[in-house]
């Protein structure tokens, strides 16, 4: 008779925490932080772009575009930026969330229903597998995110700074 140590893991395979990463790594939306810097950059200036479409009439409805283009830019792109941070934030929440299920010791899942909670520890080398994955796969993605936030921030304190000095100047 054998010894077999080999546990099998309970949690359904769509709830398995590397199974949910590969899920999100390869969806449309998710997948743009795992791209590229230029492609990355692209989808993202893509979006802000298609963000004047909402942005852009509700700037031009305060600001006349030919009598006070400076600040209908400014305020359209400010609106457009908030879009965009709306989206970063939704790819940063779903690389967190994912983050902690890769992370954490034990894998909450659901038998059938949000009535039957369960619980499962990983194995060693689950564990390590998936700590692994995080340390070099999903880190670099929350710090790619957490840095293009940091530069959208740049970018409306600058905006900010040229709308305070334009009321200094007419003001």
């Amino acid at each position: 008779m054998r010894d077999v140590s080999v546990s099998t893991c309970p949690v359904p395979t769509e709830q398995q925490p590397v199974n949910e990463y590969q899920e999100l790594k390869e969806s449309w939306f998710f997948s743009w932080a795992t791209l590229e810097w230029p492609s990355y950059l692209a989808k993202l200036a893509w979006l802000w772009g298609w963000s004047w479409l909402v942005s852009g009439p509700i700037a031009a409805s305060s600001f006349a575009p030919l009598k006070h283009p400076v600040q209908f830019i400014l305020s359209g792109a400010a609106g457009a930026s908030f879009i965009l941070g709306l989206a970063l934030l939704r790819l940063y929440l779903g690389w967190l969330y994912v983050r902690s299920r890769l992370a954490n010791a034990t894998v909450v899942y659901e038998e059938s229903g949000w009535y039957d909670c369960q619980s499962w520890p990983k194995t060693p080398e689950v564990l390590l597998q998936d700590q692994l994955i995080v340390t070099y796969q999903v880190q670099p993605i929350l710090q790619r995110l957490r840095q293009t936030v940091y530069g959208l921030i740049s970018f409306l304190l600058a905006g900010g700074i040229i709308w305070y000095f334009l009321l200094v100047v007419s003001g």
